[in-house]
């Protein structure tokens, strides 16, 4: 038996942007955006287009924490009229904050009372969200779950509750034309990332394979493109719905391995998200290699029958785009790797991989190191 179910209404395509209006549908709002001028430029046309927003919330910061969520949930009290539908403004620690929002209200006690403790689940608020990603790669808009972080204990926190899911995701390629190109690669291998975790995956079932082989193959053809000629819109929108088919996938599955390895990458080394979940994917895709027959099938889809080989190719697509596959460039030394994959594999997404330490350990001791 297996099931696939997902909620959001998606919007794809140019000009998505001007769909608000009609999904706010004269509800007061609250923006949750970033403070930078593209996004306040973006503000003042959705204010054209929808009125004013009750509240603007733009001090978000990537990795949303512990320590700034609190001020977010009292500003968002603090609404001229009472929000009765958040819009999500960008990437995604925007959509994640949001959530975050959706759930607390105006008390950030709430969530973390249930973050940490397990309970207080009855007390937790269901906020209507309508997420508008700037970026191709998070995945969030089409996920019940928002990653916090608690940077002065160390420690991560993935609220999950179906209530998250966004009403609406509105996914408009013409906002990724001014992306950096830093940011489009790692969010782009966010997305990569997204899909093969979906296959490799204890979890996965034949409609989350089938849009992660759709949305890796598309990634791996059209995020070099896009680097190249980041101007191109027809570009942007292949990836954007690259990355979306990714987050559709493991909408349903998590993630696993290579997302287990990131999250003490992020939190100790400082490492970008995208980049910290995807540099060890070739490794972690050796590992996977004939522990199951529909994810080898599913991989030979993406890389064609030698796996050995596909995985080598992926090593290569990662260093042309500026990212090394090799732990230690990423200033990760030997002893404190094997504490992280150890650690990786005891936690939750690490349960979700399909293969062992021991094979883990036997496809990555050949495995480049600084």
């Amino acid at each position: 038996m297996w099931s696939y179910r997902n909620p959001v209404e998606i919007g794809f395509g140019a000009g998505g942007f001007a769909r608000l209006p009609a999904l706010i549908a004269g509800r007061p709002y609250a923006l949750v955006t970033y403070g930078e001028p593209v996004f306040a430029a973006l503000a003042e046309r959705l204010a054209g287009l929808a009125g004013p927003a009750a509240v603007i919330l733009d001090q978000v910061a990537p990795n949303p924490d512990f320590a700034e969520l609190p001020d977010c949930c009292r500003r968002l009290g603090e609404a001229r009229q009472t929000p009765r539908v958040i819009v999500a403004l960008g990437g995604g620690s925007v959509i994640d904050t949001a959530k975050a929002l959706a759930a607390a209200g105006d008390d950030f006690g709430r969530v973390r009372r249930f973050l940490e403790t397990g309970s207080g689940a009855e007390d937790l608020l269901a906020l209507p969200i309508i997420a508008v990603p700037t970026t191709a790669g998070t995945g969030s808009e089409v996920t019940c779950w928002a990653t916090l972080w608690h940077a002065a204990a160390e420690r991560k926190y993935s609220l999950l509750r179906p209530s998250l899911y966004p009403e609406h995701a509105v996914i408009d390629p013409e906002l990724l034309l001014g992306l950096p190109r830093d940011l489009t690669v790692s969010t782009g291998l966010d997305a990569l990332s997204h899909a093969l975790e979906s296959l490799w995956n204890v979890n996965a079932n034949p409609v989350s394979r089938s849009l992660a082989v759709a949305a890796a193959r598309e990634m791996l053809v059209a995020l070099p493109l896009v680097v190249a000629d980041p101007t191109d819109l027809e570009l942007r929108a292949r990836v954007a719905r690259a990355a979306l088919l990714a987050g559709l996938a493991f909408s349903n599955t998590k993630t696993a391995l290579a997302h287990a390895l990131s999250y003490p990458v992020t939190l100790g080394y400082g490492v970008a998200h995208g980049i910290a979940c995807s540099f060890s994917l070739p490794m972690v895709m050796r590992g996977a290699i004939g522990a199951k027959r529909a994810c080898d099938q599913a991989l030979q889809d993406i890389f064609g029958p030698d796996l050995e080989a596909g995985a080598a190719r992926l090593a290569v697509f990662l260093t042309e785009l500026g990212v090394s596959p090799d732990p230690g460039d990423h200033g990760i030394d030997e002893a404190a790797w094997r504490n992280i994959v150890r650690d990786a594999f005891a936690g939750a997404r690490g349960k979700n991989y399909i293969g062992t330490p021991e094979r883990f350990q036997a496809a990555s001791s050949g495995a480049p190191r600084s």
